[in-house]
Order: C-alpha cells, then sequence, then structure tokens
C-alpha cells in the first residue's frame, strides 16, 4: 500500500454534502478549456460517465491511490493487495491506525476511505493479482499498479495486452502504472508514472531497460565473507534455501517463506557479527523493493489519479500517445520530465518480431539460460525454452523438469542451428514468449 505521512490528531468529520462537494470538479468537467476538443460533451449524462466507470487500482500506492481516486469523483473502486499492516507501516501509510495491526490492508483502506468519502464504494480483495482470472480484469475500464514488484507490473502488462481484442473495443484496459525508484543507500527520492494502451503504445515491457537489473553480489562473499545484513539474507536466499527446500518453491509474497529466510539470515548475522537483519530488510531485499519515502509517493500516486482523471472525463490529454513516460526526481530539487517511450517492434509482450540474439554455440544450454537472466531486456528469473519442433527445457512440471534436464549439459550448436528460432517463456509474464532468432557467434562460424 502507500506510504504518505501519518494523520496526527483528531480525524476530521466525513464530508456530508454528496449535491455539492463535486463543484470543484464541475468546474473542470462542465467547462471547456485550452485542451479540450471541439467535441468535448459537457451535459449531465457525460459528467455522470464516472459514477459508472470501474477502476482497478493494485500495490504498494494504494493508501494514496484509494484517496486520490475516491476525491477525484470516482465512485466504483477495487483495490488488491495481499499484505497485512505491520507496525511499520504507521509512519506513513496513513489510513491504518495501530488497532489495524494484522488485519489487511486493503479491507482497512477500502473500509477507511468509504467512510471519509461517502458515495463511493470501494471493493477489497486481499490476494495475489495473479490469483484473478482474466474475466476478472474484463470488468474494469481503467487499472492502476502501485506495485513495488517489477514481476507483479510485468505479469499485470502482460494480462492486458493479452486481453486486447480488435474486435471489441472495451476489451483495451489502459493500464495507469507508477513507482518510486532508489539505490539502497538512497531511498526512493525518485519516481515515475506513465499510460499503456495496449497494442498502441509502448508498453511496460518495452521499457523494461529502464529498470537496472538487481545488482550481482558474487557467491563467494555470500558463502564465506559476508559484510552486510544484505549479503546474509541473499546467502539465506541463494544459497540456504537451495540446501535445505523448506518448501516446495519459494514464495516471495509467502510471510511464512520471507519469515524463514529472515530467521536464517538473522543467524548468519549473529555468526558473523553483522547487525541489522530484520524482517522488513529481507522482504525487501528478496523482493528488491527500494525503501519508499512518503513525498515521493504523494506525487506520484497523485499523477496517476491525474491521468485516471483525465482518461475518464477527456478535459486534457493524457500521458499515453504523445508522451507517455513522465519521470521525477526529488534527489536535489524537484523535477519533472516527459518524453515518448517508442513502442518496440520485437517486444516480447506487444511487438511482432523475433529478437536477434548472437550466442556461442558452445555455450551448454545451463550456461544460455543463466545468461538469459542477466540480460536487461529480459531479466528472467526461471526461463524454459522450446525450439521450434521440439522443447529444450522445461522449469515444470517435474515430469517435464525431469525428462528435459539432460539438455542442459550439452551444448547450444547441439541442440538447435545458427538462425533458428526459440520461443522462452517465464513466470514473471504469464502466457508470454519470447521469441529470439539465434545467430552463432562468427568465430564459430568461421571454423564451422
Amino acid at each position: 500500500m502507500s506510504q504518505p505521512v501519518m494523520v496526527a490528531g483528531p480525524i476530521p468529520a466525513p464530508i456530508s454534502e454528496p449535491d455539492s462537494k463535486w463543484t470543484y470538479l464541475d468546474n473542470v468537467r462542465r467547462n471547456k478549456g485550452p485542451y479540450t476538443s471541439e467535441e468535448f460533451d459537457t451535459s449531465d449524462e457525460a459528467v455522470s460517465t464516472m459514477d459508472r466507470l470501474k477502476v482497478l487500482g493494485a500495490g504498494g500506492l494504494g493508501c494514496e491511490l484509494l484517496k486520490d481516486l475516491a476525491l477525484s469523483g470516482f465512485k466504483d473502486i477495487h483495490v488488491i493487495d495481499m499484505d497485512t499492516i505491520d507496525v511499520s507501516n504507521l509512519n506513513r501509510q496513513f489510513l491504518f491506525r495501530h488497532s489495524d495491526v494484522g488485519k489487511s490492508k486493503a479491507e482497512v483502506a477500502a473500509r477507511f476511505v468509504e467512510k471519509r468519502v461517502k458515495g463511493v464504494s470501494i471493493t477489497p480483495h486481499n490476494c495475489k493479482i495473479q490469483d484473478k482470472d482474466e474475466d476478472f480484469y474484463m470488468q474494469f475500464n481503467i487499472v492502476i499498479c502501485g506495485l513495488d514488484s517489477i514481476e507483479a507490473r510485468r505479469w499485470m502488462n502482460s494480462t492486458l495486452i493479452n486481453l486486447a481484442d480488435p474486435e471489441n473495443p472495451e476489451s483495451y484496459k489502459p493500464l495507469i502504472d507508477g513507482g518510486t525508484e532508489g539505490l539502497s543507500t538512497q531511498l526512493g527520492f525518485k519516481g515515475q508514472s506513465r499510460v499503456v494502451f495496449p497494442t498502441i503504445t509502448s508498453c511496460l515491457e518495452c521499457q523494461l531497460d529502464m529498470h537496472a537489473p538487481r545488482q550481482a553480489v558474487p557467491l563467494c562473499t555470500l558463502a564465506t565473507i559476508p559484510r552486510q545484513p544484505e549479503h546474509c539474507i541473499e546467502w539465506a536466499h541463494i544459497i540456504a534455501w537451495e540446501q535445505e527446500k523448506p518448501f516446495p518453491k519459494l514464495d516471495n509474497d509467502d510471510p511464512e517463506h520471507i519469515t524463514w529466510l529472515y530467521k536464517k539470515a538473522l543467524a548468519r548475522g549473529e555468526e558473523f557479527k553483522i547487525s541489522g537483519v530484520t524482517y522488513s530488510l529481507t522482504q525487501g531485499v528478496v523482493k528488491n523493493i527500494i525503501p519508499a519515502i512518503a513525498s515521493t509517493n504523494a506525487i506520484i500516486a497523485a499523477s496517476c489519479c491525474n491521468e485516471a482523471f483525465k482518461i475518464a472525463t477527456q478535459t486534457n490529454p493524457s500521458l499515453g500517445f504523445e508522451e507517455n513516460y513522465m519521470m521525477y526526481s526529488g534527489n536535489d530539487s524537484i523535477y519533472t520530465y516527459t518524453f515518448k517511450h517508442e513502442k518496440k517492434d520485437d517486444c516480447p509482450v506487444c511487438g511482432q518480431l523475433a529478437r536477434d540474439l548472437e550466442v556461442d554455440p558452445n555455450f551448454t544450454l545451463q550456461e544460455f539460460i543463466e545468461s538469459l537472466a542477466e540480460r536487461a531486456e529480459a531479466q528472467l528469473k526461471k526461463p524454459s525454452i522450446r525450439a521450434e519442433s521440439h522443447t529444450l527445457y522445461m522449469q515444470s512440471p517435474v515430469s517435464l523438469e525431469e525428462m528435459t534436464r539432460p539438455n542442459l549439459k550439452k551444448k547450444i550448436g547441439e541442440l538447435v542451428g545458427n538462425g533458428d528460432e526459440i520461443a522462452v517463456t517465464d513466470p514473471s509474464l504469464g502466457t508470454v514468449n519470447f521469441k529470439y532468432k539465434l545467430k552463432f557467434s562468427k568465430a564459430y562460424r568461421a571454423v564451422a
């Protein structure tokens, strides 16, 4: 959920004048402005369109987004968040109180906003976004993501693009994405908001290279000479988990799994006299979460809500078709910049072309899979690979993994030919395939 400043002192009384509280919005919705088109409709029917729109908000900007959407005139809002409220949330997530600790964030936030803004209906969903099917997402007019996980963003992006059907205009769901960024030593003073019109404009996968992959720590450091609490956590995450396998599969969103990693990392820290290992830090390292800043979250959430309002009312051009990406930086001052991120023809989600990929055919399939995880445009974690006529390696189900495991030791040149296309899938992308056209390195071709 969001992380703005906690409200102190008595809570203001609910707004109780439903007929007049939207006057400031009606000034915008009922009057043409310098950026409205000639067809801009100011009738009662057009203004009441917002009453019928369904908006979905998900993830880490939730508190700010819910408040902003409710006060902007949206009346049918759904929110997804699988987390429960922790004491550490109370200093910045302003919809929560100490008595709410342990309760569902989505449920508490929804009820709080409904009490404050009469006439709004907020439906909470205490689950992962991946738990919902396509029919669930089809009911919404606008989807806003404030997710703190790149993997979850990619999943939502690919899901909404898969929904798009040229014969059904209602299947096109605008995706508004917002997030904060920073370094582990610098907190989240940077952020961005962007709008994706599925299959029409640049999507989040086209823009993946804007997010640098997490910095890798050498395994020798993790295994022998950890120096920071993060090293202890990564050791638990990468080494201890694989050695002990406490659960069949690691789920970064499962509190029980994170608790296991935290206890292992804490013991590792005590062994090497390293302090600072906490549950929240463990969760942040494992999920690659940047520590949040209240003001940054408030600004980015407001920008996302502003884009939703513009799309719903057509009072101003939204991000999306011309300039579709807004960057914010608050490190030294307040700076914003908007630009157009071009659509990529070889994007694995919204593009049509296979990407050329130069590869050393002497690589084993295992080495090739590991190299995919390091590529900035892929950032895959557990890829499965198929050639045009046969399967090279599948991560799941177990039967297929066992059947294709022997291929991991074989050389690429033995499994596929120069110029062959392969399809790469990953859980982070749902059903989307990366398409690569393999080009064997020049040195190998010269020898061959």
